[in-house]
């Protein structure tokens, strides 16, 4: 890094040394991508979706690829918080970088007992996953309506003694309505958007491609979505916005920032370019240089309009 550049970022009281963050569900605990590049040198990592209980996920098929993007119906397979809390954290925290836990669950209680449990673990931030569309029951039940995400929001809050991160949907009318519900609840930031429910057909066998008949879109196919909703949250609440969906390179991610997100996430681009968080802090870096900006905070918001 340039030493005159400044890539640091405040996330609601979550520092984190750039505004790349891995997303959860496409980076798994990090121990596979830490073989193809220092997973130190990424902003934050936010860790597969963990559930209080192990979960195996859903019936295959679970990807679909469609032009531009996937679907994915894994349905949140993980090996449950207190294995995470075992077995992972110790590796991760070998790592320095900032560790998100992206958590799920099916009643508030399940959530309440996630946070508790998390805030007494070596985590920095809790991300509250409000948003899956590939899970039956919970989240985008709950992260569906204002009134419903203020009430999770409010009771997880009392649990989570680190920062709460909230991570909203965007299979909603309004998505701007659900971020003011978070910000008022008590979250410390929210982070949008997760995938964008759709389906796949095989028209040969006349069914379904993936088992679960429906799963989350996500790629660049999404980005113009989810570059409008970050811009119309981050001028609807005060709170600091995480910006994903569809970021790539380097120039994705500073459309994100301009559009008012304070860091952003990516994750399915890394199936593809296991190089891509590298690829975009460094790109991010040269951008400022050529421009001559000193702090990537100038250009949180700076679309001009």
């Amino acid at each position: 890094m340039r030493e005159n550049i400044n890539l640091k970022v405040n996330i609601g009281g979550l520092e984190l040394k750039n505004p790349v963050i891995a997303a959860s569900g496409c980076f798994g605990f990090g121990r596979e991508y830490s073989r193809f590049f220092d997973i130190k040198r990424l902003g934050g990592i936010a860790v597969r979706g963990l559930t209080l209980q192990p979960q195996k996920g859903n019936p295959p098929p679970r990807i679909a690829e469609t032009p531009s993007g996937i679907l994915n119906s894994v349905g949140l397979q993980n090996p449950g918080v207190h294995t995470f809390i075992e077995k992972e954290i110790p590796f991760l925290r070998k790592i320095d970088t900032t560790i998100i836990a992206n958590v799920s669950g099916n009643t508030i209680e399940e959530y309440e007992s996630m946070a508790e449990i998390l805030s007494n673990a070596d985590v920095d931030a809790i991300e509250l996953n409000l948003s899956c569309p590939n899970v039956q029951e919970g989240c985008l039940r709950f992260g569906s309506s204002a009134q419903k995400v203020e009430s999770v929001v409010s009771r997880v809050k009392n649990y989570a003694k680190k920062p709460l991160l909230v991570k909203l949907t965007p299979n909603v009318t309004d998505i701007t309505e659900i971020a003011k519900a978070a910000e008022e609840a008590g979250a410390d930031s929210v982070s949008l958007i997760n995938t964008i429910l759709g389906m796949a057909i095989n028209a040969k066998t006349r069914r379904p491609i993936l088992g679960s008949i429906t799963g989350g879109l996500s790629g660049p196919a999404v980005k113009p979505i989810a570059l409008r909703m970050v811009y119309e949250v981050s001028r609807a609440v005060k709170i600091p916005v995480i910006g994903m969906g569809g970021i790539c390179n380097a120039t994705d991610a500073i459309e994100f920032l301009l559009a008012g997100a304070s860091a952003v996430m990516i994750g399915t681009a890394g199936f593809a370019n296991p190089m891509v968080w590298v690829e975009t802090i460094e790109g991010i870096e040269d951008y400022m240089a050529e421009n001559s900006i000193n702090s990537v905070t100038e250009l949180i918001g700076g679309l001009i309009v």
